[in-house]
This record gives structure tokens, sequence and C-alpha cells, in this order.
């Protein structure tokens, strides 16, 4: 019973996780790009240019386009995959039929338009980028290319953020052939703030997840390194004991090697704190952890 509260408890807080970021995501479409004009990657780049010549609302487009790509993902990725899209999906449509009646105009007027194109779209493309990534990180999508690049990264150790950048380059300079109004400089002009846009994105999305996923590798000098083993093998962490020897003193002890995520670091610290406070330790970044409880090595 305690298992199966525990097991719904984490399903709410995913779903929860996941609204935030993709409200994150609609937030800085809403507010900061759509308002000046600018055009993004994704799904919603493309609704934005359909909004831009036809006045065809962006959460329409948005919706119908993720469906047909929905389609595909379902079978690829999984129907777990699959239901926390179809959320993700209805979310954002929702977040960007609403929001403009919600957030007043003259906010947007003060925050996005007077402060210029440029600074919108670094501004944008970070909120964007946090929301993806944190949706990522709960196993969740927020449509479009997104899809795609997870698609593709699930086989290939490629990440998300530089999948999506390749594709939002392509969507975004295919625009420059799409009649809009306005001279070809402005057009050129607004194809330039997309790229910045998107390179803003990428390494936003990147930052937080190499954050989220990054690793660190613990070896812990202590006389009562069974106690300590036993206390850190209950964060569901294993440990490896060392056979080693002080040259100083010359005497033999044991040496533990744990490798963790560094979200995970403070509790083994104040395991070994607890136990014994003369311990000796030393901690060094990991690039990569591959096997159970880490990375799946992909070919």
């Amino acid at each position: 019973m305690e298992k199966k509260t525990g097991t719904i408890f984490t399903g709410i807080k995913e779903y929860l996780l996941i609204a935030l970021g993709l409200l994150l995501y609609s937030i800085g479409w809403v507010v900061f790009l759509i308002p000046n004009g600018l055009v993004g990657g994704g799904v919603t780049g493309i609704s934005a240019i359909i909004y831009y010549m036809t006045g065809f609302q962006v959460s329409y487009s948005f919706f119908i386009i993720n469906i047909i790509l929905l389609a595909f993902a379902l079978k690829i990725l999984g129907k777990t995959f699959g239901l926390k899209t179809v959320y993700a999906i209805f979310a954002v449509t929702l977040f960007l039929k609403f929001l403009p009646g919600i957030i007043p105009p003259e906010l947007i007027q003060d925050i996005a338009i007077e402060n210029g194109k440029l600074l919108s779209a670094i501004i944008g493309g970070a909120c964007a980028g946090a929301g993806i990534a944190i949706t990522f990180t709960q196993g969740g999508s927020s449509g479009g290319t997104d899809i795609i690049a997870l698609i593709i990264n699930k086989y290939r150790n490629i990440s998300p953020g530089r999948l999506i950048l390749m594709m939002d380059i392509i969507i975004i300079g295919s625009a420059i052939l799409i009649p809009t109004e306005g001279s070809l400089g402005s057009r050129v002009a607004t194809i330039i703030y997309g790229y910045v846009l998107i390179g803003v994105t990428s390494y936003t999305i990147d930052l937080i997840l190499s954050g989220a996923r990054q690793s660190i590798q613990i070896f812990i000098f202590s006389k009562n390194h069974e106690e300590i083993a036993d206390r850190i093998t209950t964060l569901g962490r294993g440990v490896t004991v060392i056979d080693a020897m002080g040259w100083f003193t010359k005497q033999h002890g044991k040496v533990l090697m744990v490798i963790v995520r560094r979200t995970e670091s403070n509790f083994v610290f104040k395991i070994v704190r607890e136990i014994d406070k003369n311990a000796f330790l030393s901690v060094g970044n990991v690039m990569g952890v591959y096997g159970q409880g880490f990375d799946e090595m992909k070919k």
C-alpha cells in the first residue's frame, strides 16, 4: 500500500513539473516572441509563421501538427511517453490560447516590446529552453521537434539540445522563402533574431539537462567504512571497497568509492559527517556514467 501511494505521488509530481515547464515555455512565446513578430523553431515556430501570414491562431495549428507527429512517437517511444506528450500538447495548446487574455497587454508592452527584439529573443529563448528541459527531465515533451529529438536520442548519444538546434536552423532559414509583409532586409533580420533565439534555447536545454544528470565520484577514507557503506547503500547506490595503505603511517585500511548524481551528494556528505567527522573525502566530476541507476549505453 505504501509503495502504491509513493508511485501515485511520484506520478502526480511528474505531471505537475511538466505543467510548470510547459507554462514557462508558453510564457516565453506569448510574452516575448509572438508580440515582437519573432520566428522560432519547432512546431510553435511553424505555427507562428502561419499566424503572421494568415491570422490563424497559433494554438490551433500547434495542436493539429503535433497530433500528426504524436502518431509516429507512440509506437517508437512507448505508451507512457505518449500519455505524457498528449498531456503536454493539450497543456501547451491551452496555455497558448488563454495566456494572451490573462497577461495584461501593458505588461507585455513594458517588458517585451519596449525592450526590443534582441532582448526579447534572448529572454524568450531562455524561458522556452528552461521549460523544455524541465519537461524532458520528467520524461515528457512539448511536442514537435522535441519528439523527433527524443526519438533519435533514444538510439544515439546526441544531446537533445543539439538535435533541436539543427532542425530549428532549417525551419527558421526556410522562412525566407515564404512571402510576408515587409522588405527583404526585415525578413533577414527576423531570421537572424530567430537564430539567436534557438541558440539561447539550445544552450539552456543542455545546461539544465547536464546539471540534472551530472555525476560525481567520491573517495571516502574512514575507519568506520563499514557503517558508512551500509548507510550509503540505503540511497540505492552501490559502494566499492578498495584495499589501501597509508604510506606515512604504513597502516592498512579501506577506501570507499561511490558514484552518485550531484543532487545526491549532500546525502552522502551528511551520512559521513554523522558517522565520522574526521573522515577524509575526495570529490571529482565524472564526464559520463553508464549502467544500472545511471545513463544507458546507446549505439
